[in-house]
């Protein structure tokens, strides 16, 4: 392609010689300068810095989503965040207290300290738990008989029973466990993964999300947002139904060659309209929108595209039955993303908080177990099978647990005081229960782990110190655990 230069003020950036060759036209003599004599600038600064110890590692990535080099070195290259929306109760899958059957009927006693809850139910007696329990696999792990299927990888999970939050209600418990706070404006946990560690695939995201149902998880795409953070680092949200990734095949009658002009058109418009912009990076995250859409036109079909996996593996993750099909679809699609250098996946359950279950508690978790059991179990046996359970770190829980006092007489009231989530793979400790709740599960009481410690260890399991990455927000160094989180060693 040959270059023109033009005295006019503006012109097509692109023009014909006659002959069908296509010749780039640049708008002004001046900006013939800046194209080319920056470029010139560039290279002698290069030399100079090139004899430099350190210029290298100093110098800032040639692309934001570029790779990056981690603070130490890391047990986990992804991360799998399996959510249950609406907070699933601890006390009925993987933490027992055989002191609910006991004070059944009876409030509980004063030696415990008291809570405000979602519904102001803390007067109400204690409800039981109509779960039997055993231990499973060589550890001994305890899980309720709701979850047959993810008992049998117990010797996988590092069963965290001592978390607990801030958030209240699920807006605020949704946002915290995202962001690490219970209010929006603040990066999510997958943003800072990408912000730290770039990606590895250029021709899919960073971070994606999937829901497993179209009604839309509360507080919506705030939280996969990068909060002040540049807009290239949000999440992609895939599609519940048909072509995960929306409008990935272009219309039939354009061709390829059609279709690059066009998009090379609207990428000069965009970069001429933010070169004196560039506090706005919604404009950038624009740009590399088109330029990572047309690489996926590509790559991406062929990393959502399940027709060639088997009918074992369709099994396996629950594809062939009604029930588990759709968050079965989802586990194996984050296998596959995963599996192609996608740094975040985050896989919702129930949204819309359908594991609340503030009466009826037996219906509800019944159903929504059923739901996940078998794929989440399956996608641990996929990365276990296929040699990367040990660099993904999977990670399942929902918002906050539930509370050991009744509401509506069959129903569990919202408990961010203590509950249990659960990590594998990504250099975890498996076959271990970490941290303790009180006699009745209702405060965490040992090794307490806020939100801030989650996000802190998980950082660290990637490879990155949570205290050195830092973001300058207006001038403040932020950072993903608010300036408040500790790594919890034990887990490794």
């Amino acid at each position: 392609m040959s270059i023109k230069k033009s005295s006019g003020d503006f012109q097509f950036p692109y023009s014909s010689d006659g002959n069908g060759e296509e010749e780039q036209v640049l708008s002004s003599r001046r900006e013939m300068l800046l194209s080319s004599g920056a470029g010139f600038g560039a290279l002698a600064l290069a030399g100079m810095l090139s004899g430099e110890e350190g210029s290298v590692e100093s110098s800032p990535p040639a692309s934001p989503l570029a790779a990056r080099i981690t603070h130490h070195a890391a047990q986990a290259r992804s991360v799998i965040f399996l959510f249950m929306e609406g907070g699933p109760s601890h006390l009925d899958t993987f933490d027992p207290k055989p002191a609910l059957q006991r004070l059944a009927g009876k409030s509980a006693p004063a030696s415990f300290k008291r809570v405000i809850t979602a519904m102001g139910e803390f007067e109400s007696p204690i409800l039981p738990s109509r779960r039997s329990w055993k231990r499973h696999g060589e550890s001994g792990l305890w899980v309720s008989d709701w979850l047959p299927h993810i008992a049998k990888c117990a010797d996988d999970l590092a069963v965290i029973r001592s978390c607990w939050t801030n958030g209240i209600n699920h807006s605020g418990g949704v946002c915290q466990m995202n962001t690490g706070i219970p209010f929006a404006g603040r990066p999510a946990l997958g943003s800072w993964v990408t912000y730290g560690l770039g990606t590895v695939n250029e021709n899919l995201p960073a971070f994606v999300v999937m829901q497993d149902v179209k009604g839309t998880v509360v507080n919506g795409p705030r939280n996969w947002s990068a909060g002040f953070m540049p807009a290239v680092y949000q999440g992609t949200a895939l599609e519940v139904e048909g072509q995960p990734f929306a409008n990935l095949s272009p219309p039939a009658a354009v061709t390829s060659a059609q279709q690059k002009r066009g998009l090379d058109y609207i990428g000069w418009l965009n970069r001429r309209h933010a070169r004196d912009r560039q506090d706005n990076t919604e404009l950038d995250a624009r740009i590399r929108s088109y330029e990572l859409a047309f690489q996926m036109q590509m790559h991406a079909s062929k990393a959502v595209d399940l027709s060639g996996e088997s009918a074992e593996t369709r099994s396996l993750y629950g594809l062939d039955r009604k029930e588990t099909a759709a968050y079965g679809r989802n586990c194996l699609l984050a296998r596959r993303l995963v599996e192609r250098g996608v740094r975040f996946v985050q896989c919702y359950h129930g949204a819309g908080s359908k594991w609340d279950a503030h009466s009826g508690i037996e219906g509800n978790h019944s159903k929504m177990c059923r739901q996940m059991d078998k794929p989440v179990a399956g996608l641990l046996a996929d990365l276990k099978r296929r040699g990367l359970l040990d660099q993904t770190l999977v990670i399942w829980g929902g918002e906050f647990g539930r509370t050991p006092m009744s509401e509506k007489g069959n129903g569990r009231d919202h408990n961010p005081f203590g509950f249990t989530m659960w990590m594998a793979g990504g250099g975890v400790r498996a076959g271990n229960a970490f941290g303790t709740t009180d006699e009745i599960g209702l405060h965490a009481v040992e090794d307490r782990l806020h939100v801030h410690d989650l996000h802190s260890t998980i950082l660290h399991l990637l490879g990155l110190d949570h205290r050195k990455l830092v973001y300058l927000h207006k001038g403040r160094p932020e950072r993903v655990d608010v300036n408040d989180g500790n790594v919890y060693t034990p887990i490794f």
